[in-house]
């Protein structure tokens, strides 16, 4: 029975960042581990309500995670039973508690009126950490299957299936063009939000469960659609979402130091990963010991000692924000297109519990750098070199119109930004235009996504898709989801004994207010 008097008795915290200038003199994460007495204090706020929001598919978390279950669990102080039932609805709730910006929070009860719900995220990534402490430790491997299963991509949507599908008694191989497993979560997210030991440990279980994993092997290129489907019973396309939005259009754009944001991530975290470590096995760079982060052509993407403007106001623009700080920025912007968001939810926009559009700031933001709204790139400055200099922006306004957006330049308000390194953050046009599509005979929506059926499959029989590749660039937790619906389906395809959860279908879509 939980505490009914716990959210009166307790104010939502959170524990402390480390010190900035201490933070980003390394890579490590910016949260240290939180105290057993605070996390057992703010797991008594839940209230385990009679209608539990947090874990609605549609409004709070899509994998169904039984919050209210595994709050009352660490406030008596049964972390094994805690970790239990946090692993029946996730994969990997350290991912998760780590990278989620949680809509589990914004549809917590606690939340209506402007209160302060529950710290449900920093409560998931110290019971995934208690259970990391305790040692992960592989399932017991069921009868195999005799059925062969592939799955073309290792972010958290493909390995999510790839553990659903292995625990079922199916051989899976997880194939990755990188050189190594992970996806983003492994080049994409820096180390100061995830730490990549974290990856490596659940890797380790997914091996001894027995999941194999093809690295360098680029579908489509390497080893055919043809040959793939020859090998196994089912494939799993899970090649997430890397198309980029560019900006074309915009005089300057093919100066030397525009680049995509994710092409300065990549490189940023793999000097990262080559870097020399320190007795703990976590990248020392209080010396800058990092190499400076180039392209695969040798292209310095590196900010150190630059002006850097970022254009975008989101996770991967934040992200970007924080690499560059590391590096030793001289300075940075952050420019976004739309006004500055209220700090509160305006309950006529964003009804609870909807995910409230507001002003969500990053431990980054705190680091330095300035944030610059309501802005537009005119023009990428050349400095005579065909170097880049400066971004040359103005105020604008943003309205829709017959459900377009109109962007309207404020007449005299334009300027110059310093920028010898600018990067594009402004979201993702689905996933890339690959060979392995065509020769799976599959097709691009008009959101650059790949339909799925109400079983998962795509218009060829035995592929299925999941995952951002699926949905579009989206939350972790829902490429977590689909990973375990697809799986679900792919067992049920290929005749395996019961049934796996499923907590999504294809078709789901988060809840949101009319517009």
């Amino acid at each position: 029975m939980p505490d009914p008097n716990g959210f009166l008795r307790y104010d939502r915290r959170l524990p402390a960042r480390r010190p900035v200038p201490v933070r980003i003199s390394d890579w490590r994460e910016v949260y240290p581990p939180a105290g057993e007495d605070l996390v057992r204090e703010q797991a008594t706020r839940c209230m385990d309500c009679g209608i539990p929001f947090c874990h609605s598919d549609t409004a709070g978390c899509p994998l169904g995670n039984r919050i209210p279950d595994w709050n009352d669990l660490v406030r008596t102080g049964n972390w094994d039973a805690a970790v239990e039932s946090l692993h029946a609805t996730n994969n990997f709730p350290e991912f998760t508690g780590r990278l989620c910006p949680a809509p589990c929070e914004a549809a917590c009860v606690l939340g209506i009126s402007g209160g302060q719900p529950v710290t449900i995220k920093q409560i998931e990534v110290e019971i995934a950490d208690a259970a990391v402490a305790r040692g992960l430790t592989a399932r017991p491997v069921p009868a195999p299957s005799g059925r062969s299963v592939a799955v073309v991509g290792s972010g958290p949507a493909g390995l999510a299936a790839a553990q659903q599908l292995a625990r079922a008694g199916h051989a899976v191989t997880v194939y990755e063009r990188d050189d190594a497993i992970g996806g983003l979560l492994r080049y994409g997210i820096p180390d100061f939000k995830l730490e990549k030991r974290h990856v490596d440990s659940r890797l380790a279980q997914l091996a001894a469960e027995g999941v194999r994993f093809r690295t360098g092997v680029n579908v489509g290129v390497d080893i055919t659609a043809e040959q793939l489907r020859a090998e196994h019973d089912a494939v799993l396309l899970a090649c997430g979402a890397l198309q980029g939005r560019d900006t074309p259009e915009t005089p300057g754009r093919a100066l030397r130091g525009v680049h995509q944001a994710m092409a300065h991530l990549v490189a940023a975290n793999r000097a990262v990963a080559t870097a020399a470590t320190d007795q703990a096995g976590v990248v020392a760079t209080a010396e800058r010991r990092l190499a400076p982060a180039v392209l695969p052509d040798g292209t310095p993407i590196d900010a150190a000692g630059k002006h850097v403007v970022i254009i975008g106001g989101g996770d991967t623009a934040a992200d970007c924000l924080g690499v560059a700080h590391r590096q030793g920025a001289a300075g940075v912007h952050q420019l976004d297109l739309y006004p500055q968001p209220p700090e509160a939810r305006d309950e006529a926009r964003d009804p609870w519990p909807t995910w409230p559009w507001i002003l969500r700031s990053y431990p980054a933001h705190e680091e330095g750098g300035e944030r610059v709204f309501a802005v537009a790139v005119q023009e990428f400055v050349d400095d005579g070199t065909g170097q880049v200099r400066a971004v040359r922006i103005a105020e604008v306004t943003v309205e829709k119109r017959d459900g377009q957006r109109v962007v309207t330049v404020v007449p005299g308000s334009e300027r110059e930004l310093p920028a010898d390194l600018v990067l594009l953050a402004i979201g993702f046009e689905g996933t890339e235009q690959q060979p392995l599509l065509a020769q799976f005979g599959v097709t691009r929506n008009r959101r650059g996504a790949v339909d799925a059926r109400d079983d998962w499959q795509t218009d060829a029989d035995g592929v299925f898709v999941a995952g951002d590749m699926h949905r579009g660039a989206s939350l972790i937790v829902w490429a977590i989801a689909e990973g375990r619906a697809a799986a679900a389906a792919i067992h049920g395809y290929l005749g395996g004994v019961g049934v796996l959860p499923a907590p999504v279908g294809s078709a789901a879509q988060p809840l949101a207010a009319a517009r």
